[in-house]
């Protein structure tokens, strides 16, 4: 088999001190500019890439969130400081991304995150996935099992968009359906509330996980707030459940939010992706 490592790695946790002790103008960053990968039939997905050694570490961001976020760059500087290959970018219709917000669907931002993997990486990858990038995450590794090498889940959201419409009374249900739009409260934007429309409810039912085995046999880590008012830190729990793989671990942080942005929370995304890739690496 190909040694994908690259070389020896420099021992663990190196790019630690750097990251988290000191002022971020201190840190050694190789600049990475924005770029666009063109697809001839969808929209360009923009994107920052590192080059680097394998295994290389892609962050998937949240719904309505893009690549500019603190867990993105905070990878993107502990890749740069260990040599790592890393990349980072936006959906369709997201971020500086091309693409109109209101015509995206699960499928087609399942579609840009498989693009990413195949025309921008090379060798295993660790996904990073927050939110609903943590449910795309698990579809990645389902349709690329030889590439995904390992998952790290942050407030993993998988099927959660269904979950929650189901859960609704049968009346708000027809009435949504009818408008054809769903305006749910959320404190991430001005509106105070996201909107979605009914065909992109209806679509993501075609990508729910959770009534079955999940088929994904690499590594896995689940890191949820037990605070998380968004996503329940219970869905971590049935992702565990159900994907088959028995390297499977949930960490559960009390005091942690969903977006998982503290200091802390920082450094134990960091610390998990480290470990994952030294495990990966031994593995080579």
């Amino acid at each position: 088999s190909k040694n994908c490592s690259g070389g020896k790695r420099p021992p663990p946790h190196r790019g630690r001190p750097a990251l988290f002790d000191s002022s971020p103008a201190s840190v050694c960053r190789q600049k990475s500019s924005v770029s666009f990968l063109t697809r001839p039939d969808r929209p360009n997905l923009a994107y920052h890439r590192l080059k680097g050694r394998n295994p290389g570490v892609i962050f998937l961001p949240g719904f309505n969130s893009n690549m500019n976020g603190q867990k993105a760059t905070a990878l993107e500087d502990f890749c740069s400081s260990l040599g790592h290959a890393f990349v980072r970018f936006d959906y369709t219709g997201c971020g500086s991304s091309s693409g109109n917000f209101e015509e995206c669907t699960i499928g087609k931002w399942r579609k840009d995150v498989l693009c990413i993997l195949d025309e921008l990486t090379d060798g295993p990858q660790i996904l990073v996935g927050s939110s609903l990038g943590g449910w795309l995450m698990l579809h990645a590794a389902i349709a690329r099992p030889d590439k995904v090498a390992a998952l790290v889940g942050v407030a993993v959201a998988a099927d959660h968009v269904v979950t929650t419409f189901k859960r609704l009374p049968i009346e708000t249900q027809k009435e949504i359906e009818e408008k054809g739009e769903w305006k749910f409260p959320t404190k991430y934007n001005e509106e105070g509330y996201y909107s979605v429309t009914y065909d992109f409810i209806k679509e993501a039912e075609n990508h729910c996980l959770l009534n079955g085995p999940i088929p994904i046999i690499c590594p896995v880590r689940l890191i949820h707030g037990m605070k998380d008012s968004d996503v329940p830190w219970q869905i971590s729990m049935q992702v565990a459940d159900r994907i088959l793989s028995k390297d499977v671990d949930v960490i559960l942080r009390k005091t942690g939010q969903h977006r998982m942005s503290e200091k802390e929370d920082t450094k134990l995304l960091v610390n998990t992706v480290d470990d994952l890739i030294d495990k990966l690496s031994t593995l080579v």
